[in-house]
């Protein structure tokens, strides 16, 4: 259930049209696909979306993610997701780069599929490449949760903030 407010919320998100979506899946290693088929990818990503998109979703193994997370971050370990954008007008345009071993611990230690925790990270990756940051503030950060925790009610999962 959502917080009051946040029901409505989730109702407008699905309601509006949804902006077209380019969407490009890198994924060497193909047990991956039967968690991550191409239209559930993009129904996640689209649910996100406030401008017509090209996204690249490329799945990694820890040692890639490590060295783009050290490389462009400055921080020496496999993160879940790295977004990389480059435009937000008037084509949102982005890389998002998600590390599978890393998605596999979180998912387990949280005691959700890993299904779900894909799903909210590529959420989470596609409001980041529009601008969205839940580091610069307080505010920022409960805003871009509320807005992925509509986001993830709207499209079936629980809440990631509220166990």
């Amino acid at each position: 259930m959502l917080p009051d407010g946040d029901e409505a919320l989730g109702a407008k998100l699905m309601r509006r049209a949804r902006p077209t979506l380019r969407l490009s899946l890198q994924m060497p290693d193909a047990r991956h696909r039967a968690v991550l088929p191409r239209h559930r990818v993009a129904r996640w990503i689209r649910a996100a979306l406030d401008a017509p998109a090209e996204i690249t979703v490329r799945i990694v193994d820890e040692d890639e993610a490590r060295h783009l997370n050290r490389d462009y971050r400055g921080k020496d370990y496999a993160t879940n997701v790295l977004t990389f954008d480059y435009a937000r007008e008037p084509t949102v345009v982005a890389d998002l780069v998600l590390c599978a071993a890393v998605v596999a611990r979180e998912a387990k230690a949280a005691r959700i599929t890993p299904e779900a925790h894909y799903a909210h990270l590529l959420v989470h990756g596609s409001l980041h490449a529009q601008g969205h940051d839940h580091e610069t503030s307080v505010a920022d950060a409960e805003a871009m949760e509320s807005r992925e925790s509509a986001l993830l009610q709207s499209l079936g999962f629980a809440d990631p903030y509220r166990p």
